[in-house]
C-alpha cells in the first residue's frame, strides 16, 4: 500500500474516532445547532416586522424570513468551528496526542480527523437549520443546480473554517480558551449584512461591512436561493473561503508540528 493510501486510511480511522466522541457526547453539536436556531427565531417572530419594515421589504415578516435565512445559514457554518477548536484542545491537553505519535499513523491525519468530522457535523446542522427556515416561511426559488452550488461555497467555507479553528485549538492553552477563540467568527456575518443592508449602517461601519468576508459569501448566497443580483460577489467569496484553507492548513500544520517535536 502507497504512503497516500495509509495516509488516507489513518484519517478514514481517525474520522470513526471523532464521529464516535460526536454521538456519545452531543452536547456540543446540540449547543452549536441550537445557537443559529434561536437566532433565526429571535431575528424572524421579534425583530421581524420591525426591521422587515426598516429594509423596505414588502410584507414585512414574510419577506424578511427570505432575506435574513441566507444569513442564519451562514452562521450555521461559523458556529461549528467551535467544536472543532474545543475536540483539537482537548485531544492535546489530555495527551492522546502523545500516545499517537508513539504508533505507526500518519502525524496529518489527526487533523484531517477533526476536520472531516466537523465536515459531516455542519451537513447536519445545516439540514436542521433549513428545515426550519423552510417550516417557517423561508420560500427560496433556487433552482437544484443553485442548490449544489449554496452546498458547494457551504462545505468550502466549512473546510476553511475548520482549519483555522483548529488552529485555534492547537494554540489555546486550555479547553475554555479554545471554545472563545472561534466566537468573533460566529457573530462577524452580523456585521455584515446579514440582518440588515448595509446601505442603512453609519459610514465607517458600512465601510467594514461592505469590505469584510461574511459580506460577499453571503450575497452570494441569497442571489443563489433567491435569485438577488451577485454580481462579482461569488468570486470575492470563493476567493475568501479560499484564503481561509490556505491560511488555516498551514497555521494549524505548523501549530501540530511544533507541538509533536518538542
Amino acid at each position: 500500500m502507497s504512503t497516500p493510501s495509509y495516509a488516507a486510511r489513518d484519517a478514514m480511522t481517525m474520522l470513526r474516532r471523532n464521529l464516535k466522541h460526536q454521538r456519545r457526547y452531543p452536547s456540543m453539536t446540540v449547543m452549536i445547532a441550537a445557537m443559529p436556531v434561536l437566532m433565526l427565531l429571535l431575528f424572524v417572530f421579534v425583530f421581524g416586522g420591525a426591521l422587515g419594515s426598516g429594509i423596505g421589504v414588502e410584507d414585512g415578516r414574510a419577506d424578511y424570513t427570505n432575506y435574513v435565512t441566507p444569513g442564519i445559514i451562514l452562521m450555521a457554518v461559523t458556529s461549528c468551528t467551535i467544536s472543532t477548536a474545543v475536540s483539537v484542545c482537548t485531544d492535546m491537553t489530555e495527551g492522546i496526542v502523545n500516545r499517537f505519535r508513539t504508533m505507526s499513523i500518519s502525524r496529518g491525519s489527526v487533523l484531517t480527523g477533526h476536520v472531516a468530522g466537523n465536515m459531516i457535523q455542519v451537513l447536519i446542522v445545516l439540514a436542521l437549520v433549513v428545515g426550519i427556515a423552510l417550516l417557517i416561511g423561508f420560500r427560496p426559488n433556487a433552482t437544484p443546480v443553485e442548490w449544489l452550488a449554496v452546498v458547494g461555497l457551504l462545505l468550502l467555507l466549512a473546510f476553511g473554517l475548520s482549519w483555522l479553528s483548529a488552529a485555534m485549538g492547537m494554540r489555546a492553552k486550555t479547553v475554555e480558551a479554545a471554545s472563545n477563540a472561534p466566537m468573533p467568527l460566529t457573530f462577524l456575518p452580523f456585521l455584515g449584512s446579514a440582518v440588515v443592508t448595509t446601505d442603512s449602517m453609519p459610514t465607517g461601519l458600512r465601510w467594514f461591512a461592505e469590505y469584510q468576508p461574511f459580506t460577499p459569501i453571503n450575497e452570494t448566497l441569497r442571489g443563489l436561493l433567491l435569485g438577488t443580483e451577485i454580481g462579482d460577489n461569488a468570486i470575492v467569496a470563493l476567493a475568501w473561503c479560499a484564503g481561509f484553507a490556505l491560511v488555516g492548513y498551514l497555521w494549524a500544520r505548523a501549530a501540530f508540528n511544533r507541538a509533536t517535536t518538542r
